[in-house]
């Protein structure tokens, strides 16, 4: 079976006509970000100003994980549908805690989420979505495998969305209310992306991967060098690069704030197709190649197209480790032995994992084991922790059967389940707290506290055949390229480069892919949520705009430094909240840093003039009917694409963010929830706001597009600051702002 091949067939068929008519209106080469765009507009064409205009697309399906998809579906059910109106997914990875292993893991899972297993299925089962049973694979590889097509748009209730611009899609990752959007009929809303070109020279080779391509990348644009951009990836270099290491590369995007990523269409692409029984698909794409790929006038003066140009050359590129703490803290192979020592890293790695839906695929567990099979040849043994996450069913089945995953256990390795597990912090890791130490994963994100909570555990960030040869040695002082290790005979021993097979010779194989279609008899299916319940509540509507809520605000606290959708809203163990928005509201900002004095989880309350908890702090204010606002710093919102992060400060009474900067998802997500996001038109003004301030914001009643709105800081000593603050709200986004919601007024138009 071929998944949502009608909705394909139909694509293909009208692509070649749709891309003449683009051609022949807008009169330029394009780019194949402008292509995929263009053909998904709902709205008339026109040559859009990137970065500035806001554009309506119709995306082809919406993906949710398990974690996002309860609150997601819970502002669906209030929005009056009978059905999803484009082909949607649901799929269990983010709710399974890895311990000790898969098969007791997963099954611990489906006991303790069996309550939210249920909704969601119950849920996909009545509204025609499919469901991905808990086991079946980490959504993004699955996507991959199953839904992901060369020029098709997918919007997903996950940041890593973006892994499918690895098969030539334009894939995004968005809030559940944007998913809401698109599975009710509506357009869905983009600011038309900037687009970066990233040339790729020369062919890799040696210890060399496609994650030291997004690795070093990082490294270039830091974390918010790619935010309101799509980078995309053209050049002779691309052609060497598997369609998973494409993935790897897109997924990745995510982490320098890039609204997705995309490599043109070639023959390892139709290869993975044809090797995961989409051979129909692969034939259709081949027959729009050319319109799958930027014009030749393009790629021969890219200057002329892109916004930014990068180049790397693949056959000069080095492996790379980034961290700690940040992914785009790059660091050469060659360099960063030098840099341990510099810094005080400590040296003795405690943990290598890898797998995650960065690096999960059957070519990232066959060049991983190449040097487990080296470790056995040549009487070597883990001197570290080592753990393995298979990306799907399917992958994982087909490495029991090649025998991939018995080197990885022979050398004292433990599989977990196919799940995001230690890569989200769903890692029971059995170390003391508090203790600085360090681990390489495969993963993409090492934010402090992100794995293990441990805010002094030192995450690294590698590709899986580095953490494999990493944790023969056990010290992050190690290269693989260069240095000796000392076998359990005492003699010394080089380990050879990583080889592997891009896809199985024998094909995948799968008994069970764990996929669940929705029930043809779905009006006889209830959605009952148990108002005990502290796992899953019913949402009520946010109340509707009135200026006097935004007068006599006071400060809930104002961040010093990064401030990711980890510190606004964790995961780990509040993940099982996800569907329980009173309950989860209790991490409210409970990671960030406080500037009045350095701490987490410590905020002056002003109605007793004493220090408490952000939530406790928050609600304080709200039950005694103050709203406040929050203050944030550069690139506010990093990371995932939670709109608990939105969801938690409007429920608690936060009126306003007003940052520096904020990354994508999160700035639409707070539109979204009625929440009034804003920056410092003068990024210095940050330093004004003081503890004790009483807040007024002026301007709302006159609220439109490109007006300002002043900020009223009344401090302690009797002076007023009034404060310019810009916005980027337009029309559309106004009328969320006025009706409470975009929920809201959904729920009015139906």
């Amino acid at each position: 079976m071929i998944f949502d091949i009608k909705l394909i067939r139909e694509f293909y068929s009208e692509f070649e006509n749709k891309m003449n008519a683009i051609k022949k209106t807008i009169n330029r080469p394009l780019t194949l970000t402008e292509k995929v765009l263009f053909s998904h507009l709902a709205s008339s064409l026109n040559n859009f100003e990137r970065g500035k205009d806001y554009v309506n697309f119709y995306p082809d399906r919406v993906a949710m994980q398990d974690a996002t998809a309860q609150m997601a579906l819970l502002q669906f059910l209030q929005a009056g549908r009978s059905q999803s109106a484009v082909p949607a997914t649901v799929h269990c990875d983010h709710l399974i805690q890895a311990e000790i292993g898969a098969i007791k893991d997963l099954d611990n899972a489906k006991k303790a989420n069996k309550e939210v297993y249920d909704f969601l299925e119950s849920v996909c089962q009545k509204y025609d979505i499919g469901f991905w049973k808990p086991g079946a694979g980490i959504i993004h590889q699955v996507i991959l495998e199953n839904y992901a097509f060369p020029g098709g748009l997918m919007i997903g209730t996950d940041s890593h969305t973006v892994n499918a611009g690895g098969l030539g899609m334009v894939a995004i990752g968005v809030g559940g209310a944007d998913a809401v959007d698109v599975m009710v009929g509506l357009p869905w809303e983009l600011k038309f992306p900037k687009i970066i070109g990233v040339e790729l020279t020369g062919k890799l080779s040696g210890w060399t991967s496609p994650k030291d391509i997004i690795l070093k990348l990082a490294g270039i644009l830091t974390v918010k060098g790619g935010t309101d951009c799509i980078i995309e990836y053209f050049g002779d270099g691309t052609k060497y690069i598997s369609c998973t290491g494409k993935g790897t590369i897109c997924n990745m995007g995510a982490e320098i704030g890039a609204t997705t990523s995309i490599f043109p269409y070639d023959e390892k692409m139709a290869k993975y197709l044809i090797s995961t029984n989409r051979e129909e698909v692969a034939k259709l794409a081949n027959q729009n190649q050319s319109h799958l790929q930027a014009d030749p006038e393009v790629l021969a003066n890219p200057g002329n197209y892109f916004d930014q140009i990068i180049k790397i050359n693949l056959s000069e590129l080095e492996p790379h480790i980034n961290g700690p703490f940040t992914p785009d803290k790059a660091w050469p192979l060659s360099q960063f032995a030098q840099a341990v020592k510099k810094y005080g890293y400590p040296e003795d790695m405690e943990v290598g994992l890898i797998g995650s839906c960065t690096n999960s695929s059957y070519e990232d567990l066959d060049r991983a084991a190449s040097i487990a099979r080296q470790a056995i040849e040549k009487d070597l043994k883990v001197k570290s922790e080592f753990t393995i996450t298979p990306g799907s069913e399917l992958v994982r089945y087909t490495v029991e059967r090649d025998g991939q995953l018995d080197l990885f256990e022979k050398i004292g390795g433990v599989v977990l389940a196919n799940a995001c597990g230690p890569c989200i912090g769903q890692w029971k890791r059995h170390r003391k707290e508090g203790e600085k130490n360090s681990i390489i994963t495969s993963f993409n994100r090492n934010f402090a506290k992100r794995n293990d909570g441990n805010p002094l555990t030192h995450a690294f960030v590698a590709s899986p055949e580095i953490v494999t040869a990493f944790v023969l040695s056990g010290k992050l002082t190690f290269n693989p390229e260069t240095d000796y290790l000392i076998n359990e005979n005492g003699e010394k021993v080089r380990l050879e480069p990583p080889t592997g097979e891009e896809l199985p010779k024998d094909g995948f194989e799968v008994e069970d892919l764990g996929y669940i279609e929705p029930n043809k008899s779905s009006e006889q299916i209830d959605i009952k949520v148990n108002q005990s319940s502290d796992r899953l509540q019913l949402l009520t509507p946010f109340e509707k705009f009135d200026a006097d809520l935004f007068c006599n605000l006071k400060l809930l606290i104002k961040v010093d430094g990064k401030c990711t959708t980890d510190h606004i809203s964790m995961a780990g163990p509040w993940l099982k909240y996800r569907g329980h928005l009173e309950n989860i509201s209790q991490n409210l900002l409970i990671g960030a840093i406080n500037k009045f004095n350095g701490k987490t989880n410590s905020v002056r309350n002003q109605l007793d003039d004493n220090y408490g908890e952000v939530p406790v702090v928050a609600k304080a204010y709200k039950e005694s009917g103050i709203g406040s606002i929050v203050i944030g710093d550069e690139n506010y919102g990093e990371g995932s694409s939670r709109e608990h992060a939105a969801m938690e400060p409007r429920f608690l009474g936060v009126r306003a963010v007003i940052v520096k900067s904020f990354a994508r998802i999160h700035e639409t997500n707070l539109k979204k929830q009625g929440v009034l996001a804003c920056t410092f038109k003068n990024k210095e003004d940050y330093s004004k706001i003081l503890e004790s301030d009483n807040f007024e914001i002026k301007g709302l009643s006159e609220f439109c597009p490109n007006s300002e709105l002043i900020l009223i800081a009344n401090h302690e000593n009797g002076e007023v600051s009034k404060i310019p603050l810009m916005h980027t709200y337009n029309k559309t986004q106004i009328d969320w702002f006025y009706s409470g919601s975009a929920l809201n007024l959904i729920r009015e138009s139906n």
